[in-house]
């Protein structure tokens, strides 16, 4: 009989979260008047969910993904990456995942990151917004 000490309990994802996420976020991105790709990570970094708006250009699907897989990755918001830029520490640009652009955000339960959202389609900062959007219906 296995020791129950060994194992944790780790909170995950499920799709019907992951679709709260996403009306969320499409609900401030409509509301906006923004076309934009949304996408949905679990804690490895695998697509859950890839929801493209009506009109929301194709080069946002992959930058979606990406934004949505360096949040994950790295555990912090994309706009991080960005500010560092920003402010001329362009070394961050070295590091293999990283995606200089708002729009990717962990997403946080029960004080565990379980995925995150990534956002293209706007100006960074529009996409931050609906990410945060969808990422705040966690709590």
């Amino acid at each position: 009989m296995p020791d129950n000490n060994l194992f944790n309990e780790k909170p995950a994802l499920t799709l019907a979260a992951v679709k709260r996420i996403i009306a969320a976020a499409e609900a401030e991105a409509l509301k906006q008047g923004w076309p934009v790709v949304i996408a949905v990570v679990d804690d490895g970094g695998h697509l859950i969910c890839l929801h493209r708006l009506d009109n929301a250009q194709f080069a946002s699907v992959e930058i979606a993904i990406q934004k949505a897989k360096a949040a994950m990755a790295f555990k912090r918001p994309t706009k991080e990456w960005e500010k560092m830029l920003a402010d001329g520490q362009q070394r961050v640009l070295n590091l293999p995942g990283v995606l200089a652009s708002e729009g990717g955000v962990p997403l946080v339960w029960k004080g565990q990151i379980v995925g995150a959202i990534g956002v293209s389609g706007v100006k960074s900062s529009e996409d931050g917004q609906v990410a945060r959007a969808g990422a705040g219906i966690l709590g």
